[in-house]
C-alpha cells in the first residue's frame, strides 16, 4: 500500500478540526504551520505538480497577520490561520490566475473572487493556486506551458478534473483545504480519485462571482477538504446570497456543524443502484466497496430503499448540450483571434460545440426543466440519495482525446446531480488492490447540505478510511509521461460531414486549420447523436428550465 498512517507530528496531515483547536490554544502558530506547508509543497509537489503559483510571501503575511489578532484576542473562527489552496479559474487580486491556459498565462485580476473574500474574511491564509484541466475542461493535457496534477497516491495515474490540483493538493498534505468548481463533476471527480471529501452544493449555494466561466447553466464553487466534518467548516464560510453573481440565491445558511451526528436514526436514503450496475457497471473492486458502505449505513441506523432516476446518458446527453453550447459561447472571441493559443485537448472538447443548433441549446433546457420537476416526489420520500463515485484512477497515458464524444465513452457517474442542481458530496469508502482510493456519492434535495454532511460524517466516523494518507518522498521527481499522439484519421471522414462541418464552423466565424476540422468531423456523429437523442415529443408550452425571471425589485 502506497500510504502512511496520519503522524500528529505533522501538522500538515492534520484535519482542520484539529489545527484550529490547537492555533486557537495558540499550541500552534500560523507561522509555524504555514511554513510547514509551504515546505511540503517545495520538497514534494516535484512529483505531483499540483501548484502553478506559490504565494509564499503572501501566505506569511497572512500569517503573521492571524497570529497577531489571535494573540489580541481577535479570533475570528475555525478557519483563522488554516491555510489554503485555490483552483486556478478562480480570481485572486494581484495574483496570476491563468486557467491552466496560454491565453490567460499574464492574468493578473483586480479584485478576489467573493469565494476567496470570504476565507480571507475569516482568517484562511492563501498558499497559492493550482493546477487545473485547461478551462476547468480540456485535459488532462501535456502541450501546456503547465503539466497536469498527478495523482498523490500514485504519480503515474490521474488525480481527476477538473479541479484537478486542488485534490491533489489536498490529499498529499499541501494544503489543509483547497476551492474547487463543479460543472459536470470536476470537484467530485478529482476528490473520488485522490480519496477525499469534495461537495458540488446547490447551485447557488456559492458565489460563482470572479470564477472563470465555463458553464451559465452549471457552474459551482465549492469545497474540498480532507474530512466531512472540515467540508462543512469549510462550506459555512463561503456560502451565502453574493447580488454581484446573478445565480446566488438568498437562502439563509445554516450551521452546518452543529448537524453532524455519530449515527443515522430516522434517516431515509434512496439507493441510486441503478447508477453503478446498469448504466455505468464499476469495476468489481468499487461495487464491493460501495455494498459495503451501504451495509455500514444500515448499521447506522439509516432506513435504505432501492430508488430510480433516469438513466445516466439522457442526464449527460441535456449537460453536455446546453455546457459545451455554453463554453463555445464564453470562448468564442479567442477561438476566432487565435485558437492555436488553445491546448490541442480543449480544442478537441469545445469545437464539437459547433455543430449544435440553437434549436438543440433550447429542447436541451426544456428537457432539463422536465428532469427537475419528476425529482420533486423523490425529494418527499427520502431525505439523501447514495450511489457510487469514482475509482480507482485511470492512468494519465491512457487519456484519449475523441472519447469525450465517442458512443462508447461512459457518461459521467456525477452529472445527474449538476443537472438536477442539488447538494453532492464525494469521499473515500476504501482502496484497491493497487492502492488507489475508491469513493461513494451522497446527495440530497437543493439546499439540504446538512442532510449530505450528516449521511457522509457518520460514515466517516464508522470506517478507518480517513486514517490513511499518500506517501511522498521529499526530492523526488515525477517520471515524464508521453501520451500517445492523437489519432486522425482525414481519409476516413466522409465528404458530406467534411462539409457540414466546415459550413457550421464558418457560421461560428471559425477558421480552423486543417487537423482541428479533421477533430470537429470525428466529433460530428457523437455531437449529433447526442441532440437527436433530446429531440422528442413536447408541448408546445413546455418552458426551458431557464426561463426569465425578474430579480427581485426592493
Amino acid at each position: 500500500m502506497n500510504s502512511t498512517v496520519i503522524s500528529a507530528v505533522d501538522p500538515t496531515l492534520l484535519p482542520i478540526s484539529e489545527l484550529a483547536a490547537l492555533i486557537k490554544a495558540r499550541k500552534l502558530s500560523a507561522v509555524e504551520l504555514t511554513r510547514a506547508y509551504l515546505k511540503r509543497i517545495r520538497t514534494c509537489d516535484a512529483q505531483v505538480n499540483a501548484f502553478i503559483t506559490i504565494t509564499d510571501e503572501l501566505a506569511l503575511e497572512q500569517a503573521a497577520r492571524a497570529d497577531r489578532e489571535i494573540a489580541e484576542g481577535r479570533y475570528r473562527g475555525a478557519l483563522h490561520g488554516i491555510p489554503f489552496a485555490v483552483k486556478d479559474v478562480i480570481d485572486t487580486a494581484g495574483v496570476l490566475t491563468t486557467a491552466h491556459s496560454r491565453i490567460l498565462e499574464r492574468n493578473f485580476p483586480s479584485a478576489d473572487a467573493t469565494a476567496v473574500g470570504k476565507l480571507y474574511d475569516a482568517g484562511a491564509i492563501l498558499l497559492g493556486k493550482v493546477s487545473t484541466h485547461e478551462f476547468a475542461h480540456g485535459g488532462p493535457s501535456f502541450d501546456l506551458p503547465w503539466p497536469p496534477a498527478r495523482n498523490p497516491w500514485n504519480n503515474e495515474h490521474h488525480s481527476g478534473g477538473s479541479s484537478s490540483g486542488s485534490g491533489a493538493a489536498v490529499a498529499a498534505g499541501f494544503a489543509a483545504m483547497a476551492l474547487g468548481t463543479d460543472t459536470g463533476g470536476s470537484i467530485r471527480t478529482p476528490s473520488s480519485l485522490c480519496g477525499i471529501v469534495g461537495l458540488k452544493p446547490t447551485y447557488g449555494r456559492v458565489s460563482r462571482y470572479g470564477v472563470i466561466n465555463n458553464s451559465f447553466t452549471f457552474d459551482n464553487c465549492g469545497p474540498m477538504t480532507w474530512t466531512v466534518e472540515d467540508c462543512a467548516v469549510m462550506l459555512q464560510a463561503i456560502a451565502g446570497y453574493d447580488p454581484k453573481d446573478p445565480s446566488s440565491s438568498d437562502v439563509p445558511v445554516p450551521d452546518y456543524r452543529a448537524t453532524l451526528t455519530p449515527d443515522l436514526k430516522g434517516m431515509r436514503i434512496g439507493v441510486l443502484r441503478h447508477f453503478w450496475e446498469e448504466d455505468l457497471p464499476v469495476s468489481a473492486e468499487l461495487a464491493r466497496a460501495i455494498e459495503n458502505a451501504i451495509s455500514t449505513l444500515e448499521k447506522l441506523g439509516a432506513t435504505l430503499e432501492v430508488v430510480r432516476m433516469r438513466p445516466i446518458q439522457e442526464y449527460y446527453d441535456v449537460k453536455i448540450v446546453i455546457a459545451e453550447s455554453e463554453l463555445l459561447a464564453v470562448h468564442q472571441d479567442d477561438f476566432v483571434e487565435r485558437p492555436e493559443d488553445f491546448g490541442e485537448i480543449f480544442l478537441g472538447r469545445v469545437l464539437g460545440a459547433a455543430l449544435f443548433q440553437s434549436v438543440d441549446y433550447v429542447q436541451a433546457q426544456r428537457e432539463r426543466r422536465k428532469m427537475l420537476a419528476e425529482m420533486k416526489p423523490l425529494y418527499e420520500r427520502f431525505d439523501a440519495f447514495v450511489t457510487a463515485g469514482l475509482g480507482p484512477a485511470p492512468r494519465l497515458d491512457e487519456h484519449r482525446n475523441i472519447g469525450f464524444w465517442e458512443k462508447w465513452q461512459k457518461p459521467n457517474m456525477t452529472t445527474p446531480f449538476n443537472v438536477t442542481a442539488g447538494p453532492a458530496l464525494v469521499q473515500c469508502i476504501g482502496f484497491s488492490e493497487q492502492g488507489l482510493p475508491l469513493s461513494m456519492q451522497v446527495a440530497s434535495r437543493p439546499f439540504n447540505e446538512q442532510a449530505v454532511f450528516r449521511v457522509a460524517h457518520a460514515y466517516e466516523k464508522a470506517t478507518p478510511w480517513r486514517e490513511r494518507r499518500p506517501k511522498l518522498v521529499p526530492g523526488a521527481i515525477a517520471r515524464p509521461i508521453a501520451p500517445e499522439p492523437i489519432p486522425t484519421n482525414p481519409a476516413g471522414i466522409e465528404p458530406r460531414t467534411r462539409e457540414l462541418v466546415r459550413m457550421m464552423a464558418e457560421q461560428a466565424g471559425l477558421k480552423l486549420p486543417e487537423r482541428l476540422l479533421v477533430q470537429m468531423c470525428e466529433a460530428a456523429p457523437y455531437a449529433r447523436a447526442m441532440a437527436n437523442r433530446i429531440r422528442r415529443k413536447r408541448k408546445r408550452a413546455d418552458e426551458p428550465a431557464n426561463t426569465f425571471r425578474f430579480p427581485d425589485i426592493p
